[in-house]
């Protein structure tokens, strides 16, 4: 056993055995790297990585390559969910050297840390133009021993690429007019119109866009907008990329038609989709004609949304309250071996049932997949129901009947490995998801588990003494300071909980982890937040994550926090900070808006402005609970039963039958006291 037996990470923990002397990322491997001048071999990856699974057995488990690797470097292990701060820094040298990236990421460092040579998997043997793990490490270590200078050189030209990309320009352009228009023709020109959502093979969710597109389509009624959004929940829904037996949603399908999936099951995509899925329902049922238009829509998103949450409480729950990061792809080292059938197992399980079934999924001899079959759904509902003369609440019925003994009968396979690590970044996205989906659908156990799940943040996080935090936990100890994201996110679902339960405490604890944030993260000179706190020293470099990817960006989530919390606490001055930060991104965000997603939403904020809705009166919750399923984007909600000195109750009537007032920029329209006439009148509304 190496180095990684005493590590939490169970992808560590899964190369513990090899005969490799792997370390952890410690300050004390780092001087041990400089007291024996070696340099460093940096394998990062992560635990349902299908490829690290292979580059493992393949490699790191052979004992003539651990023995060259042993005798010439400086091993170590990353798991990049553990540290994204150290993925990030080498995952741009490699980029900066091949033009592209992935996982397993093979770093060879200086023994200070800087960065010589990197690239991705390898295999045993020479093959397809590409060296052998082996050979690589011969050339690396001679290279190191005979070739020291241009060692040293490539090093130092790295770093420079390194810290130039990650200064930001700082722009004193004042933020254009119309950017909305302008953000939804580029999106909409890269917009997948037979398939759904956006760009080619692999496909990725881009949930930040479709809830750019419903916020659109509110604000000014763009029917393209909405169909584009809808259309490209109803592809992902019916695709592989949704488990339609037992719930949740993959990280990304290989194919363009969403069959396909890399069967791995990150958290944080169930968060984002869940999250999305819910603005959908709130959109369509808070609306007459659209509740009417798309019933069956309505029907399937709110299906949806608790099928996948009963996923996430059956195989990503703790018991302590904290949700784990992630499923595997594999089981028994074959990729999605778990989710697949044959049709004759199908038919088997199911007897009678099994035709139908097997029609509405595509089940076939041949399959549709390496010989296999990934249930998708063939047939739109209404046509399928039309076509043999089914009705939709016992079709309905029959499906989720042979859809349980489908999942009983998986359940007795040997399951995807489980990465039990708890990240708080992650479980802040979830917790989000929780509180939405109790706006969406009034289901009091969504918001008793967000607040569940708020504690247990809140408190196996917390650094004793400090408000400052840990990124991650399990089996009861944290550890490694929480980083920018890890904030970001938190505050982000501190203030959709205090949205729905009107608890100002949530809205204080906002307050006080911005505040900090802004201590420890901000950078001064370019204005923008570093993904490290400024007390953390052992990493390289202090980068600054601007794009929005799989996850959204800390630097954008922020953005969307110092707006709402500039009204709602009373912070003028974070409201500029966030419009500076937008000044340096908007040329970015118009020419790439895929990849600034959540910061397109900030610029529609400025753009529109906020939505201050603020229930004042002896029944203001009680209306408050009434009209959280209306969906209004850009919106802070504030209910009270007597008016308080905070700016946005100053001046209001509190009546005992409360008032609802809508207003901007502390502007309010003329109250209203029927919820009912609220609904119709701002569930329907170009703009408020």
């Amino acid at each position: 056993m190496n180095q990684l037996q005493f590590e939490s990470s169970p992808y560590l923990l899964q190369h513990a055995g090899n005969p490799v002397d792997w370390f952890a990322w410690k300050p004390e491997v780092l001087e041990k790297a400089k007291k024996e001048n070696k340099p460093i071999l940096l394998s990062i990856g992560y635990s349902s990585c299908h490829w690290c699974h292979v580059m493992e057995r393949e490699s790191f488990e052979n004992p003539d390559i651990a023995a060259f690797m042993n005798e010439h470097f400086i091993n170590i292990k990353v798991d990049r969910e553990e540290r994204p701060d150290v993925d990030a820094i080498y995952m741009e040298a490699c980029q900066i050297l091949t033009g592209g990236g992935g996982w397993p990421l093979n770093c060879f460092l200086l023994p200070d840390g800087r960065p010589f040579y990197a690239g991705t998997y390898y295999p045993p043997r020479p093959a397809h133009n590409r060296p052998s793990w082996l050979q690589v490490l011969q050339h690396m270590s001679n290279a190191w021993e005979s070739q020291r200078d241009k060692v040293e050189e490539q090093a130092n030209r790295l770093m420079g690429h390194i810290q130039r990309n990650d200064a930001p320009p700082i722009a004193q352009k004042p933020i254009a007019s119309g950017l909305g228009e302008k953000i939804i023709e580029e999106m909409g020109a890269r917009f997948d119109s037979v398939n759904g959502g956006f760009g080619g093979a692999p496909k990725f969710p881009s949930t930040m866009a479709i809830h750019y597109l419903l916020s659109w389509y509110w604000l000014e009624k763009n029917e393209a907008a909405l169909e584009q959004a809808l259309f490209s929940l109803d592809k992902m829904l019916a695709g592989g990329l949704y488990d339609q037996i037992g719930g949740g949603f993959s990280r990304y399908t290989v194919d363009a038609a969403w069959l396909v999936p890399h069967f791995e099951k990150m958290l944080y995509d169930n968060a984002l989709l869940l999250t999305v899925l819910s603005e959908a329902v709130q959109l369509i049922q808070s609306n007459t004609d659209l509740k009417s238009r798309f019933s069956e829509r309505l029907r399937r998103y709110t299906e949806v949304i608790h099928q996948s949450l009963q996923f996430i409480e059956r195989e990503l729950e703790d018991a302590s309250g904290g949700f784990y990061s992630a499923l595997d792809a594999d089981s028994e080292g074959v990729e999605g071996k778990y989710y697949v059938w044959d049709k004759a197992e199908v038919e088997a399980i199911l007897g009678d049932d099994a035709a139908l079934f097997c029609a509405f999924y595509g089940v076939s001899e041949s399959g549709n997949w390496e010989g296999k079959n990934i249930l998708n759904r063939v047939f739109d509902w209404e046509t399928f129901l039309l076509n043999n003369g089914l009705q939709s609440d016992e079709w309905e019925k029959d499906l989720k009947k042979n859809a349980d003994r489908l999942q009983t009968e998986r359940n007795k396979r040997v399951r995807p490995g489980l990465d039990d690590k708890v990240l708080l970044g992650w479980n802040a996205l979830m917790n989000t998801a929780y509180s939405t989906a109790y706006a969406a659908t009034g289901v009091s156990a969504y918001k008793e588990k967000a607040e569940s799940n708020m504690k247990f943040m809140l408190a196996a996080f917390c650094m004793q003494g400090s408000s400052a935090l840990w990124h991650t936990w399990k089996n009861g100890a944290a550890q490694y300071p929480a980083f920018l994201d890890d904030y970001a996110f938190l505050i982000h679902a501190l203030l959709e909980l205090y949205q729905i339960t009107q608890n100002e405490q949530y809205l204080l604890d906002a307050e006080k982890y911005t505040k900090h944030v802004l201590s420890y993260f901000w950078d001064e000179e370019h204005g923008m937040f570093f993904f490290t706190g400024k007390e953390q020293s052992d990493v390289i470099v202090r980068k600054k994550d601007l794009y929005d990817s799989a996850t959204p960006s800390g630097n954008s989530t922020m953005v969307l926090n110092l707006q709402r919390l500039a009204l709602l606490r009373d912070h003028p001055d974070w409201s500029e900070l966030a419009t500076q930060m937008l000044e340096q991104v908007q040329a970015s965000v118009l020419s790439y808006p895929l990849s600034f997603e959540r910061w397109a939403k900030g610029l529609l904020q400025m753009e529109y402005g906020l939505n201050e809705l603020v229930i004042l009166g002896g029944n203001a919750f009680e209306k408050h609970e009434a009209i959280l399923g209306v969906f209004i984007p850009n919106k802070i909600q504030m209910a009270a039963q007597n008016a308080n000195e905070h700016p946005l109750m100053s001046g209001k009537d509190a009546p005992a039958d409360a008032a609802i007032y809508v207003c901007k920029n502390f502007a309010c329209l003329r109250p209203l006291f029927s919820v009912d006439e609220f609904k119709n009148t701002y569930a329907v509304r170009k703009e408020v």
